[in-house]
């Protein structure tokens, strides 16, 4: 199993913790992250893109001029795609881009990416994280303690609202509960901030 030390908010050695190696020691399978990125990239499209065709598009009712003797192209309507203020071809119309992919995939990219922050040393474990007010500047002095003061993922196992409205100002960093995470945000911030509790609580999860 790999182990990791755990630092408390001022940056303290305090221990070390043993990981659970379904979650931190799997084999990295870069197709399932990569499909599973791009599925949650597709899930939060609004799809309300829209344009107008031809048969949508105001005017045009009347041929512009006549079939022949005009040595012009024949023409039905100045409403045609070809012309300023002419339909769009194939418009976009709102539609739904979601999808689903398998719950195992889902599992396999999760463990990729957790994995992987271990091997790249961007976790960081909290022994606890508590906040006594709600302070942005207290917020950012325990991610300077720790080195984790760049795109931060602030992973809790609970809804704490004092360690939420903290940190959630401080630019890059996100709070979110350990049932909760996804791969694609923990692939966008450059390290991985989780307490003990947190830890167990994904283990109840997602294995």
């Amino acid at each position: 199993m790999p182990k990791v030390e755990v630092l408390n908010i001022k940056g303290e050695n305090v221990g070390e913790i043993e990981l659970n190696e379904t979650l931190f020691a799997a084999e990295i399978a870069e197709t399932a992250v990569y499909d599973t990125v791009k599925n949650q990239l597709a899930n939060k499209r609004q799809g309300t893109q829209s344009a107008k065709t031809r048969a949508e598009v105001r005017g045009g009712g009347r041929k512009p001029f006549r079939q022949k003797g005009t040595g012009r192209a024949r023409q039905g309507s100045i409403r045609a795609p070809h012309y300023t203020g002419g339909g769009i071809v194939f418009a976009p119309k709102p539609r739904d881009y979601s999808y689903k992919i398998p719950k195992k995939m889902r599992r396999k990219a999760l463990y990729s990416v957790l994995t992987s922050k271990v091997n790249e040393n961007e976790l960081i474990v909290l022994d606890e994280l508590k906040l006594d007010s709600y302070k942005t500047k207290e917020a950012n002095k325990i991610l300077n303690n720790i080195n984790a003061d760049k795109k931060a993922y602030v992973v809790i196992a609970e809804n704490d609202d004092k360690v939420y409205r903290s940190f959630r100002n401080i630019e890059g960093c996100n709070v979110e509960k350990a049932n909760l995470i996804n791969v694609y945000d923990l692939l966008r911030h450059d390290k991985l901030v989780i307490t003990k509790d947190a830890i167990n609580k994904l283990e109840e999860v997602f294995i």
